[in-house]
């Protein structure tokens, strides 16, 4: 009976009925993760979250996490609703987009290509273009270029067309031409230079696939890379099929309005089509782990994924992935941002750990809590980053001298004190409540890093680093 009550009362949580049960031991580390969310500042004295209380605090749906421990998918658990209106709770089965993760997989299927000789990394990709080419000239552009973002090219990121759009094709998004709704994928300075992120670069890569293979992306996707690791839940297919429907996840806004039919489409799929699932993305993690040790070669040889994971040019970009190098251990990892998805992966090159975070919302900040309270949760030092910091009380008088309006170029800072407290605004956004460790010095549990008022032509300024808000 207390069991059903706390499902009733508890509806943004998942019921503990409905989740997969594990070992005494693994169920333990299961209660920790959730109970043990902390920002990147801790402040003395103040307990740490559950993760019920921050999905409630960010507006956050829902929320899907595996956590991969020793080779193996220790748990996988979903929280929360995949679709709130249709009363469909997140489960380990629920998908998500996936976002700009799908570049990873998407380096796989290019590195399967080039180890059946069908493609070479530093090969031209004028040899393998026969429908487009970049309008104009940034020296030579290779494969290796393009899925380490140092080929200069334009284009971070897709917005996405909504379910009753007309879809552009591939050549239509690189040149920029209607209906896409992006501008033209070009050159912004000479390749192999430094790195610029470009999903447009991406894209590039998703037409020599289709024109090298004669198929369509994600069919060649399917059968190639995601079969064989084993993620038979995801696809690339855009729009989703109908048959999986009942198990999308509907897409949030920050504040906590859904996407306008429940998510957005994704033509560039090799830039950001991917629906998929934390275990599934978990196994991908593993094989990729175990190959790069030498122990499996379900699509790519440890050779070929340990060019993969080797930084091009620039330190962190690799093939597809970024190379993390923390105090204890290297990481490959990607993050993703949809409309309304935010997610992120991450595995060690040793010792067979990491996880997986899918989120139904743009507000990432809960992830990033969860993060750390797995690092903590299982010892795991490099994911378990705070700094504890003592507060202090500020005299109102002083308070009320802070409060105003700041800029720097098109920013504004907006700073309102009341009930004794200062709350700050960046650009219209919600107010965050200002914590001072000095008189003059403040932070947000939100993100860091410390920031200080001092004093201006005006009374006040805001100093964020090198940056410096001046009051009006």
């Amino acid at each position: 009976m207390l069991k059903l009550q706390y499902c009733i009362v508890f509806l943004l949580f998942s019921c503990p009925l409905l989740a997969q049960s594990y070992s005494s031991e693994v169920e333990n580390r299961i209660r920790q993760v959730e109970s043990n969310l902390a920002s990147w500042v801790e402040i003395e004295g103040q307990p740490r979250w559950t993760l019920e209380e921050r999905l409630r605090h960010y507006k956050v749906p829902g929320i899907s996490i595996a956590v991969i421990r020793d080779y193996k998918i220790e748990w996988a658990r979903g929280y929360g609703w995949a679709d709130v209106e249709e009363k469909r709770r997140v489960t380990p089965q629920t998908l998500f987009q996936a976002a700009s993760i799908s570049k990873s997989l998407n380096g796989v299927a290019i590195l399967k290509l080039v180890e059946r000789q069908q493609l070479k990394l530093d090969e031209d990709i004028n040899t393998y273009l026969k429908t487009w080419h970049p309008s104009a000239d940034s020296g030579k552009i290779t494969l290796n270029h393009l899925l380490s973002h140092t080929a200069g090219l334009t284009i971070h990121g897709f917005p996405g067309y909504e379910v009753t759009d007309t879809l552009p094709t591939v050549e239509q998004i690189l040149r920029g031409e209607k209906p896409a709704n992006t501008k033209e994928v070009k050159p912004a300075f000479t390749s192999g230079k430094r790195m610029q992120y470009s999903g447009g670069g991406t894209t590039i890569s998703q037409l020599i696939l289709t024109g090298v293979t004669g198929e369509k992306y994600d069919v060649f996707l399917q059968r190639e890379v995601l079969d064989p690791l084993g993620m038979t839940g995801s696809f690339f297919t855009q729009p989703a099929p109908q048959s999986k429907k009942n198990l999308l996840a509907t897409g949030h806004h920050r504040n906590g309005e859904p996407v306008k039919g429940k998510y957005h489409v994704y033509p560039e799929m090799a830039a950001a089509g991917l629906w998929t699932t934390p275990t599934d993305l978990a196994k991908y993690i593993i094989e990729t782990q175990l190959s790069y040790a030498g122990q499996s070669s379900k699509v790519l040889s440890p050779a070929m994924t340990k060019t993969r994971l080797t930084p091009y040019i620039n330190p962190s970009s690799a093939l597809g992935v970024f190379i993390r190098k923390e105090k204890e251990h290297t990481y490959f990892s990607h993050n993703g941002g949809n409309e309304g998805f935010t997610s992120t992966y991450l595995g060690s090159l040793d010792g067979g750990n990491g996880y997986v975070i899918m989120v139904n919302s743009d507000n990432f900040d809960v992830a990033n809590e969860v993060v750390r309270s797995i690092g903590l949760t299982y010892g795991w030092k490099d994911f378990h980053q705070t700094q504890k910091i003592k507060t202090v009380t500020v005299p109102a008088d002083t308070l009320r001298q802070y409060a105003g309006t700041y800029k720097l170029g098109n920013t504004t800072v907006v700073a309102t004190f009341a009930n004794n407290e200062l709350r700050i605004s960046i650009d219209g956004g919600e107010p965050l409540l200002a914590h001072f460790s000095s008189v003059n010095e403040f932070f947000f549990v939100e993100f860091p890093p410390l920031v200080k008022f001092e004093k201006g032509a005006k009374g006040f300024d805001i100093v964020a680093g090198a940056d410096r808000f001046v009051k009006q």
